[in-house]
């Protein structure tokens, strides 16, 4: 399940602050922990980490997923590359004069550090899979219980045949002449401000910087096949829905190398027929019939469970609710579980016999109740 921090803790920051005051707490600790800047051993993951609370809080759209459902307002609703795509870090790097991506790359390299995968001009070495996402809807039952289950998805994988090189085997990739393996060429023209250099993905091996001239008959030169696979789930017990498990590694593969994706399972609870829920807590009615509710009595009542026996005190309301400890929903990684809430209402039954008929009206005499039918008008 996630385990993130909370972003406002993060940046240091109130959740009434504005978007200016979240900007200057990002750029304070931009300036700290900045890699360029900061060689300790976790500055990276820090910068990642403050970067990724800038990106959803400085976002009024973003901000307000994650103020009403928390990380799974947003794990469960955009891709990482989503998070950061609309921030504005340029600026704010500029302005304290350190470098837009790690060691001194370009933007693009921001992106590849923060979410892997993405794939910048020119870059030649391993790059991280893409991550994947699937929905899974599951009972009440199985949320309380926990559940193993098995999902299907397709994904792109390694191919066995080239090694994911993409060249036939036996063959290399040759590096690309237009380039010279730089994946970049640059174009001058002239302007009517004098002449002007321009860089971009070479056309020629777009951006690799090598050329596959016998492709891998296997995978056609891609490096990488489709292939759908089963793979096994644990949802442990006390999840809600729009929760996630990251199964590590389970995305697509890398390129060149890279370490594989990860592969989010984004849940789903189904509306239960009798319970409603509210985080530990479950709730339910049942009907009891007047003498119980009146004299006092021991009922069975439905728990998510199986049933449990539940006292009704002597001179019950109808609309009480009664409530059963340790009867509700389990919370996630700790052995607690909440309550059951039972709200408990007269039974009037729809026709009555002429003997019960009799004998309410003999209880309605001596308790002074008048039951006789009054003529409204006239």
């Amino acid at each position: 399940m996630s385990t993130k921090r909370d972003y406002y803790e993060i940046l240091g920051v109130g959740k009434e602050s504005n978007v200016d005051e979240i900007k200057k707490a990002y750029r304070k600790l931009a300036l700290k922990y900045h890699p360029d800047r900061n060689k300790d051993a976790d500055a990276e993951d820090k910068f990642k980490e403050i970067s990724e609370a800038y990106a959803v809080l400085s976002d009024s759209e973003k901000r307000a997923q994650y103020d009403r459902f928390g990380h799974a307002g947003i794990d469960g609703q955009y891709s990482t590359e989503d998070i950061f795509r609309s921030a504005n870090f340029g600026d704010i790097f500029r302005d304290l004069g350190i470098n837009f991506g790690f060691g001194g790359g370009g933007f693009g390299d921001i992106f590849n550090a923060f979410f892997g995968g993405g794939r910048s001009s020119g870059s030649s070495g391993p790059e991280r899979g893409r991550d994947i996402r699937h929905d899974i809807t599951i009972t009440l039952e199985d949320a309380y219980k926990g559940l193993e289950t098995e999902i299907h998805v397709s994904r792109n994988e390694r191919c066995d045949a080239c090694g994911g090189s993409g060249a036939k085997p036996g063959s290399k990739p040759v590096t690309c002449t237009t380039c010279n393996g730089r994946g970049q060429v640059q174009h001058v023209r002239q302007t009517m401000f004098g002449q002007m250099a321009q860089i971009g993905t070479c056309p020629k091996c777009r951006g690799e910087g090598k050329i596959i001239e016998q492709p891998c008959e296997g995978c056609r030169g891609r490096g990488s096949v489709t292939k759908r696979r089963t793979i096994e789930v644990k949802i442990p017990p006390g999840v809600e829905s729009g929760m996630h498990l990251r199964l590590a590694g389970e995305g697509e593969a890398g390129v060149k190398g890279g370490s594989s994706g990860h592969l989010y399972v984004i849940i789903a609870v189904k509306p239960h027929p009798m319970f409603k829920r509210d985080g530990t807590g479950l709730y339910t009615q049942i009907d009891v019939p007047f003498p119980q509710m009146a004299l006092g009595a021991e009922v069975e009542v439905p728990t998510i469970d199986g049933a449990e026996k539940l006292k009704i005190p002597q001179g019950t309301k109808t609309g009480t609710v009664l409530t059963l400890s340790g009867k509700g929903m389990p919370r996630l990684n700790s052995g607690f579980k909440g309550d059951l809430h039972v709200q408990v209402n007269v039974d009037v039954p729809d026709k009555v016999t002429k003997e019960q008929r009799e004998l309410l009206k003999s209880l309605a005499d001596t308790m002074n109740v008048d039951v006789k039918p009054k003529r409204l008008f006239g």
